[in-house]
């Protein structure tokens, strides 16, 4: 391709990346905003919360697909350039699907064994009889609840077959994967902005509030996002982060039962939301070096 195409290419990239980035920020915030507005709060008595939040979340790939639309790039399934909407399991593929299903299991009970270690005051084995059932079930949960966000994985589909299917592989072209993976999970972040200044999250008693809280906010997106970034392009299809981000969104793991975290206020709050978090830090920092040796070795060929 000549020097005049590629700039064409990366101008005709950026002009889809913004159109892409102006709808799914306008969608959603017009819904999230007009609830909020009206003086709602997240403080978990209000049901028809979850609702809003459920129909935010399918913006972004009504964005992905307004943006096609608009500037006519098609609607491919597979391949390149595609809506990744596709699902193989050829090629050891259905391996990320494993992942996407027992991942968060994994790093939600390393983080809440961190907690714990750091904030062993937390501890508390009445909880487990708050939920007014049978303690047993407990030990199952995690199993019931990677099945169920399996199943609701379609809600979670909304985000990611607009930030990892068309958002990503824009960044990406654009700017290399370092580059593109810090950039796209702050603007994921503060997609999320007014969720978290009405106390999604975090709640609202800690210091900061709530540009903390926003800053916490993209810096669990970055590297959230990597890992979903990863294992999209690993698995040439969106189903798998999709469904990472529904287990993950229902918080599996049995240690969560163990925790107090209303002793958890203020800072020490932040901490342990830190804590929680760090193993997904860790794993995100490994998929990125990862990502980024392979495509220095693919420039190298």
């Amino acid at each position: 391709m000549s020097r005049n195409g590629m700039n064409l290419d990366v101008k005709l990239e950026r002009k889809r990346l913004l159109i892409y980035l102006a709808l799914s920020f306008g969608l959603t915030w017009i819904i999230f905003l007009s609830y909020i507005l009206t003086g709602h709060r997240w403080d978990g008595s209000d049901q028809n919360m979850e609702s809003f939040v459920g129909l935010g979340m399918l913006m972004p790939f009504i964005a992905h697909i307004l943006t096609r639309w608009i500037t006519k790039e098609g609607f491919a399934m597979t391949g390149k350039d595609s809506m990744m909407l596709g699902i193989s399991l050829r090629d050891k593929k259905w391996v990320w699907y494993i992942i996407a299903l027992f991942g968060p299991w994994i790093y939600f009970e390393l983080g809440y064994g961190m907690m714990l270690l750091a904030f062993p005051d937390i501890f508390d084995k009445e909880q487990i009889n708050s939920l007014g059932v049978d303690n047993r079930i407990v030990y199952v949960l995690p199993v019931i609840v990677i099945l169920s966000g399996a199943v609701t994985s379609f809600a979670a589909l909304g985000e990611e077959a607009g930030w990892r299917a068309y958002m990503m592989p824009k960044l990406i072209k654009l700017m290399g994967e370092k580059k593109a993976c810090i950039l796209g999970g702050i603007i994921w972040g503060l997609w999320h902005a007014p969720l978290t200044c009405a106390g999604h999250n975090f709640g609202t008693d800690y210091p900061g509030f709530p540009y903390v809280g926003i800053a916490l906010m993209c810096a669990d997106c970055v590297f959230m996002g990597i890992i979903l970034t990863f294992i999209t392009l690993r698995s040439g299809s969106v189903w798998p982060a999709a469904i990472m981000h529904a287990v993950n969104n229902t918080n599996p793991g049995i240690l969560r039962f163990f925790v107090n975290s209303q002793q958890l206020t203020g800072a020490s709050g932040i901490a342990g939301w830190v804590l929680l978090l760090l193993p997904n830090i860790i794993a995100g920092s490994v998929c990125l070096v990862i990502m980024c040796r392979g495509n220095k070795d693919k420039k190298e060929q």
